[in-house]
């Protein structure tokens, strides 16, 4: 079999890749560990324009966010049900000077796009939000591990799809491409998450794997809005919300922990004025983050026929498909991508 492209892993990085280039009119091929738990398929899929404890505009929201919802529209057009779920953020100010801040930042061109409402007093009496908050628009969530299930079955339909345990010794490089199991590529593309740590190629790559629980709850009080300020709460249907997430750099355990659900009940008891109900499921994963919160495109220093698209993290849902088109590009037309992610900033490690 020969195909242009050989993608390794099927969590959002080489789904939202592989469909790229499918769209561009080359072939691809996938190798996925069937049934294997990713960080993809436990994440919340928040897209959000502001963030942090400063509240700031996401980098670069400008360039990336009008690329999220034409992209993920048309996987949905692909694969003929619903995926990508636009609604505002309201985010609750802290104090007076935030609020006061934002009356500023409301007429400002940098934050326009983004906004929907200032409000000087409380929204809701269910929020902790006194001094009252900003409602953002352009934001709401993606439901990944609907998305990768549908496109993984479209994949394997269309005999693109090999779902087995990817083994890097059975890889054979040759001029111009590779050679794996019967399959001959033109270039193969590591797009498998933090597994890519492990590779002879990358592995002088500076990932900071993060580990991060999610909750699902029952609780009154289904708002139009995710509320979000120390902590996030999704909607999902009436009366059942997705609550998260935690974010730890030392512990990389595998499981849900006690310390990871206090955490995230004693959040939500401080942003919401209701008990925290039931719980119906705690999730968790670990997210390909990197040393420096930048993604990983580039293709390998001495290998020519090998690339990575990796490293996406916590805000993978916002970056995947603006930098899925710059490593088409580098894929295609030897274009290079951006220096603030073009693995070459790393090339001194090797």
């Amino acid at each position: 079999m020969k195909t242009d492209f050989l993608l390794i892993g099927q969590g959002l990085a080489g789904t939202v890749l592989s469909w790229r280039l499918l769209s561009k009119g080359y072939s691809v091929q996938v190798i996925d560990t069937p049934g294997l738990s990713n960080s993809s398929q436990v994440a919340a899929g928040l897209y959000n324009p502001i963030t942090g404890r400063k509240m700031v505009k996401t980098w670069e929201a400008d360039r990336f966010f009008p690329e999220i919802e034409p992209f993920y529209r048309s996987l949905e057009t692909l694969l003929g049900e619903k995926f990508l779920v636009p609604m505002p953020i309201y985010r609750p100010f802290l104090n007076v000077e935030e609020q006061n801040e934002w009356m500023g930042n409301s007429s400002s061109e940098e934050f326009r796009a983004f906004l929907s409402e200032i409000r000087t007093s409380s929204k809701y009496q269910e929020v902790n939000d006194r001094y009252g908050g900003v409602v953002l628009s352009r934001s709401g969530y993606l439901k990944i591990p609907k998305l990768l299930d549908r496109y993984a079955a479209w994949l394997a339909k269309e005999g693109r799809l090999i779902r087995e345990v990817f083994d890097e010794k059975k890889l054979t490089l040759m001029p111009g491409g590779v050679s794996y199991g019967g399959v001959e590529a033109g270039a193969v593309i590591y797009t498998n998450g933090l597994a890519a740590m492990g590779s002879t190629f990358f592995s002088w790559l500076p990932f900071k794997p993060v580990r991060g629980e999610i909750l699902t709850v029952e609780q009154g009080f289904s708002p139009k809005e995710i509320i979000n300020r120390g902590v996030f709460r999704i909607t999902l249907s009436d009366g059942i919300h997705r609550v998260g997430s935690t974010y730890d750099n030392h512990d990389l355990e595998a499981g849900a922990t006690e310390t990871g659900r206090k955490e995230l009940t004693e959040k939500l008891a401080g942003l919401i004025n209701l008990p925290v109900g039931r719980i119906v499921k705690q999730d968790w994963g670990i997210r390909p983050a990197t040393k420096d919160r930048k993604p990983f495109l580039g293709q390998h220093p001495v290998h020519n026929q090998v690339y990575i698209f990796n490293g996406l993290g916590a805000k993978g849902v916002s970056l995947a498909p603006y930098f899925s088109l710059e490593m088409y590009e580098l894929l295609t037309l030897q274009k290079e991508p951006t220096k603030v992610v073009n693995i070459n900033r790393f090339f001194k490690y090797i």
